[in-house]
């Protein structure tokens, strides 16, 4: 079941649900795979038809959150050169295991995606496939009996698996992520491991809409894993 956050003409957001890819090969469930078949059905058109879907940006396969998508060229490619020239604003909410001490800060490293594995890791500047990455966070709240901080995260840069593999290098793994060294479960624990979730959660996303001058503004709820931590918002 798709949660469609906004539709208007050839602009889709979604709520993209833990352990789905966002693309994947022939035979493999995907969430583009899952929009085209929602659109299909919604315009009334057969099961085989062929559906135009531009895909502009990326999540990772445990996290949930924010996706925009564009129905035809025009719109994907002026949805793609807005992240592209990083004018698109997004938040993250992402719960970590420790204490983070400062209110507020950044987090600036190179990244290395690893070549021929599905991760990437912290490299010395010197690196030659070192990539730079900056993200700014603010602590939303420190929750001690759980020895875990809610953060908010802005990416200035846009590398694989950045929020990720930065905060398990500071020192705050996000919950259930243990690809990067949390030993914390998050959310429902399937025996399959790529269908569990972790505590990354892209918030809310503030774009210009590809065919009007106006700004386009949306927010995704949070998944059930959060409320035992969060609440209800």
């Amino acid at each position: 079941m798709i949660n469609i956050l906004y539709a208007d003409g050839p602009v889709l957001v979604v709520n993209k649900p833990a352990g789905l890819l966002v693309q994947s090969p022939p035979g493999i469930d995907s969430l583009v795979d899952q929009i085209k078949d929602y659109v299909r059905e919604k315009d009334g058109k057969p099961a085989d038809a062929n559906v135009y879907l531009g895909v502009p940006h990326r999540l990772d396969r445990p996290a949930t959150g924010c996706m925009i998508f564009a129905r035809n060229v025009r719109a994907a490619k002026r949805l793609s050169d807005q992240f592209q020239m990083r004018t698109v604003q997004k938040k993250y909410w992402v719960l970590v295991s420790g204490q983070v001490p400062d209110d507020r800060g950044d987090w600036e490293d190179f990244i290395r995606k690893v070549p021929g594995e599905p991760r990437s890791e912290i490299v010395t500047s010197r690196h030659p496939e070192g990539r730079w990455a900056l993200l700014h966070y603010t602590v939303k709240e420190r929750m001690p009996e759980r020895n875990c901080t809610w953060l908010e995260i802005e990416l200035e840069t846009g590398r694989t698996h950045q929020i990720r593999v930065q905060a398990s290098s500071h020192g705050f793994p996000v919950l259930g992520d243990a690809q990067y060294g949390s030993t914390v479960p998050f959310g429902e624990q399937f025996e399959d491991e790529r269908l569990r979730s972790i505590a990354l959660h892209s918030r809310s996303l503030n774009i210009k809409h590809p065919m009007r001058e106006e700004r386009l503004f949306v927010e995704a709820p949070l998944p059930d894993p959060w409320k035992e931590f969060v609440g209800e918002l």
